[in-house]
């Protein structure tokens, strides 16, 4: 595949704001972790192969499990996963196809169990940030490049 445009020449003070906000996702005291499955989570959902590989590589570099990233888009059949990491889980893919979910009122019931109202909010700019880097690489054409995942940060995407 043929990269479209190189985005990252272009758009530099959106680009700049959108580091930004993974700076803040990286300081909001959720699991790095769990981000990660987020993000890998919503790129799966979005065919997004950049981001697939970025995050399952970031994943891997926290010693997230090889299992746990083979079985994410079976998450629901598998015991790999806790019932707040099913939350969060959920509540990506109500986001991530929100034109068709709209985020039914059984989803937010849910992850408000496991998460407090600031996470709650965390958690959707983890999944709507993924998301627009999703729309970027995908409509660009960004190909995987040799990402070499940082240990202690959460990687924008």
């Amino acid at each position: 595949m043929q990269p479209r445009i190189d985005y990252t020449k272009y758009a530099k003070e959106a680009l700049k704001s959108m580091f930004g906000l993974e700076k803040y996702i990286s300081e909001s005291g959720l699991d790095h972790k769990l981000i990660h499955l987020i993000k890998m989570r919503a790129s799966q959902i979005n065919g997004c192969a950049y981001c697939i590989d970025m995050h399952s590589k970031d994943a891997r570099a926290l010693g997230e499990t090889e299992q746990r990233l083979y079985e994410l888009d079976a998450w629901r059949e598998t015991p790999f996963y806790t019932d707040r990491e099913r939350a969060a889980l959920e509540w990506t893919e109500a986001l991530t196809s929100v034109s068709e979910t709209h985020v039914p009122d059984a989803v937010y019931n849910e992850v408000k169990k496991y998460f407090s109202e600031k996470e709650i909010v965390d958690l959707t700019i983890v999944v709507s940030t993924i998301n627009m880097w999703n729309r970027l690489a995908i409509s660009m054409r960004a190909v995987q490049a040799h990402h070499r995942p940082a240990n202690s940060s959460v990687a924008a995407s």
